[in-house]
């Protein structure tokens, strides 16, 4: 008996299970079985069989030398080269390009310094696929030097694809502590981490209108955040060449002072917002009246305070509750201490407490909780007493919700209700310095002993956090993100708390999406995509027979999010 396949003109080829035998000299042959539907593997064990040829299982033929987690290397190297990352960093594929990719993608799978890299990506992948294996950390560190060099004209072309005449820019700062005393940067400053008696470094980063990152400026530890905006005015203009751009920051970051200084750069405008005690003078002074606000919650005013500039006022009655029951508590908070404080100066007779040891004591509670203006203080020796300040209570209590946005655009080129939307989209730039200080990319703490490598460290953070960035885009539907957020930025009021939308909602309460598949955070589906492994296999009989790889077939899960990866780029991100 025999197998024999048996082409057709119009269908595939039938597989036979055929005998034969001789009668004379001729040949003769019958069908015994038509084993068409059967599966290859199956076929061809019996086609063995036939042939008297030995069968052995694959435990016995080969044996599992190394598994190696791949699912999110695979991710991400397909990412990268979709989006483009890698063209932009270089044109041609060179060793320091494929340590410095190597580097962004150990940086979102398990985020650690550069010695703890070069052991750590040989528990993946990640080393054997960009060719990076024999790689140690010196050879790293030569490469952040090489990616700093190159850092100025990865920027540029970052900012040619995403940037355009007349477009908005979001521009922010933070800062992240560092662990030591060597780099020129560190400098004592206000730390947004909260980290007491840690130096820190003070960083700058210019996104596109949907929080895209595209360059990242690193100061002394020191530097005041409006002082860092006219570096930015020269990056826009001389580095990106565009004459006409749209600058958004906070109200600490373009202060007055800084929008006199944009003014003198033609082309250049600006989206911010007034400061309280600017609100302050605008309502004495009767340009911003709060029966504006009986009917609406978005008013345009004028000033001849601010010439050339459009006020739009905004009130937001959810945003003044949360702002009186903060105040309240804080008073509350205050007052307790205050109380204990005066207990103490009553006890002490013998010994009385001199006005300056009270005021010692009485500035650490003001220090804590801000509210030194809300109460009337009086401190001799021996004695103190307070009262709150009734008066100033109710005057700030009145512009509780109330806030001003200031733009130098016009009418016709920007609407007062998509400038609020312009100022509430910063709110992008704040989730890239979550996510440099999550556990996705961990920024912090620096221990860089040099002013370049702790600037291609933060480089690196950046555009590892590019590479999120469209990651989280594209996989959005097995991710607990709203999928339309952005198109919902540009419709819903702009004063309005911001509400996720139904399908949001329904993920969150339902954890699953509608095919069955689990929803997850960014990180939990890295970690997910990396049961995916791939096999090193030896077979048995012959040692000196190449090793074979295998892969882990993808789940329902892991198949999805290759099969989304695969729409990047997709049009308008």
């Amino acid at each position: 008996m025999y197998i024999e396949i048996v082409p057709n003109r119009n269908s595939r080829p039938a597989i036979l299970l055929r005998e034969g035998w001789r009668e004379g000299k001729q040949v003769c042959k019958r069908t015994l079985a038509n084993l068409t539907d059967w599966p290859a593997q199956k076929v061809e064990a019996l086609r063995r069989v036939l042939k008297e040829e030995p069968l052995v299982s694959p435990d016995e033929a080969f044996a599992i030398e190394r598994s190696l987690p791949h699912g999110h290397v695979e991710l991400l190297m397909e990412a990268i080269k979709r989006i483009g990352l890698d063209k932009v960093i270089s044109a041609k594929r060179t060793r320091d390009r494929d340590l410095v990719l190597a580097m962004i993608i150990e940086r979102l799978i398990y985020p650690c310094s550069k010695l703890a890299t070069t052991r750590l990506w040989h528990s993946t992948t990640l080393a054997e696929q960009l060719e990076v294996s024999d790689a140690d950390e010196d050879e790293l560190y030569a490469a952040m030097d090489w990616l700093l060099a190159r850092q100025s004209r990865i920027e540029k072309k970052l900012a040619k694809r995403h940037l355009s005449e007349g477009c908005q820019v979001l521009y922010d700062v933070s800062s992240s502590y560092y662990e030591g005393r060597t780099c020129p940067l560190v400098r004592p400053g206000h730390s947004r981490d909260k980290k007491r008696g840690k130096p820190i470094v003070v960083y700058g980063v210019l996104t596109d209108a949907r929080g895209r990152p595209l360059a990242v400026e690193v100061y002394p530890g020191n530097t005041g955040d409006p002082t860092t905006v006219p570096d930015q005015v020269d990056t826009l203009k001389q580095r990106f060449g565009l004459d006409r751009v749209i600058l958004v920051g906070d109200r600490g970051m373009l202060t007055q002072t800084q929008i006199d200084e944009l003014k003198r750069h033609p082309g250049v405008g600006w989206i911010s917002a007034l400061r309280s005690e600017k609100v302050r003078q605008l309502v004495d002074q009767k340009y911003l009246q709060l029966s504006l606000f009986d009917r609406q919650n978005l008013a345009e005013i004028h000033s001849p305070d601010f010439p050339g500039e459009r006020l739009m006022a905004c009130f937001n009655p959810l945003l003044a509750q949360e702002r009186k029951r903060k105040r309240r508590e804080l008073l509350d908070a205050t007052e307790q201490v205050l109380e204990k404080i005066g207990k103490e100066v009553e006890r002490r007779t013998k010994t009385p407490l001199s006005a300056a040891e009270i005021g010692t004591k009485v500035g650490k509670i003001i220090n804590r909780f801000k509210m030194g203006k809300h109460f009337e203080l009086t401190i001799t020796d021996g004695q103190f007493s307070y009262a709150r300040r009734a008066d100033v209570i109710e005057r700030e209590a009145e512009l509780d919700g109330l806030y001003v946005i200031r733009t130098s655009e016009s009418k016709p080129s920007l609407s007062a209700e998509d400038a609020v939307r312009s100022y509430k989209n910063l709110a992008q730039v704040e989730r890239v310095f979550r996510t440099f200080k999550g556990m996705d990319i961990l920024i912090r703490p620096i221990h860089h002993r040099t002013e370049e490598r702790v600037r291609a460290h933060i480089f690196i953070c950046l555009l590892a956090y590019y590479v999120e960035w469209h990651l989280r885009q594209v996989l959005a539907p097995l991710l607990f993100d709203d999928e339309t957020l952005a198109s919902d930025r540009k419709q819903r009021d702009p004063v309005a708390p911001a509400e996720s939308s139904t399908a949001a909602k329904s993920k969150k309460i339902a954890r699953v999406t509608e095919n069955g598949l689990p929803i997850h955070s960014f990180k939990t589906l890295m970690a997910e995509m990396g049961t995916r492994c791939r096999h090193r296999c030896r077979v048995k009989s012959d040692p000196q027979c190449p090793p074979v790889f295998q892969y882990t077939d993808p789940t329902p899960l892991q198949a999805r999010a290759l099969q989304l990866i695969r729409l990047l780029p997709v049009q308008g991100i």
